[in-house]
């Protein structure tokens, strides 16, 4: 797709009315991109971006395949807002490799690999119980032929102006314990402007210099 002779990449939000997805709107708004925004209800809950002429906004359910065919076809960049359940993770792979559209961004959760360590990773799975699902879901997204970037999140919280982020490989110890929705934001827009970054990898994400033995606001 190209708008004054620039290209422009079709990106397709699943999951739009998300807390991160608030904040991500915006910032692909400013990129050349076209959106569309899945959400069940999208079109009452996003009302506001249905006039917008960079952005289509769908109603839709991630367990009907044909409104993902709907959704995804012809896109560039497929964002998954959650990749916590194992069948919706299993539809959408299906449908894009059906459509032909190979880069995913899928979020996920820390400890699914068993990589936090220390007081904060006893903290954590505490906190977090059992999560197999989890672990199979996100092998869903890790082991199906696209080109994925899996984003293993520290825990949430928001904070204006603060993007900061840093990743955190396979295999490495996660430590850092929490990150702001903005800059995860931030990250997938990063991603969208530049499609290698990240490609075909599961990354902890995380906020600079916050080894502690849990986030700051627990």
């Amino acid at each position: 797709m190209k708008q004054g002779g620039i290209k422009v990449k079709r990106v397709l939000i699943l999951g739009a009315t998300s807390n991160i997805s608030h904040y991500l709107i915006p910032k692909l708004l400013n990129q050349s991109v076209f959106l569309t925004l899945f959400a069940r209800h999208g079109c009452q809950r996003l009302a506001k971006l249905v006039s917008n002429p960079k952005v289509h906004v769908m109603n839709g359910d991630w367990n009907n395949v044909d409104d993902l065919q709907r959704a995804i076809k012809d896109q560039d960049i497929v964002f998954m807002a959650t990749s916590q359940f194992i069948q919706a993770n299993k539809n959408v792979v299906a449908v894009m490799k059906e459509q032909h559209v190979k880069r995913l961004i899928a979020i996920s959760e820390l400890g699914i690999e068993d990589e936090v360590t220390g007081d904060f990773g006893k903290w954590t799975r505490k906190m977090m119980g059992n999560n197999q699902n989890l672990k199979v879901a996100a092998n869903v997204i890790k082991h199906n032929g696209l080109n994925y970037t899996l984003m293993r999140m520290a825990w949430l919280y928001d904070q204006d102006k603060n993007e900061a982020y840093e990743l955190i490989q396979s295999g490495q110890p996660f430590q850092d314990t929490q990150l702001t929705r903005q800059a995860a934001a931030r990250f997938v827009a990063d991603i969208v402007n530049n499609p290698e970054l990240a490609a075909y990898q599961s990354v902890g994400i995380a906020e600079p210099n916050t080894q502690w033995g849990k986030p700051s606001f627990y």
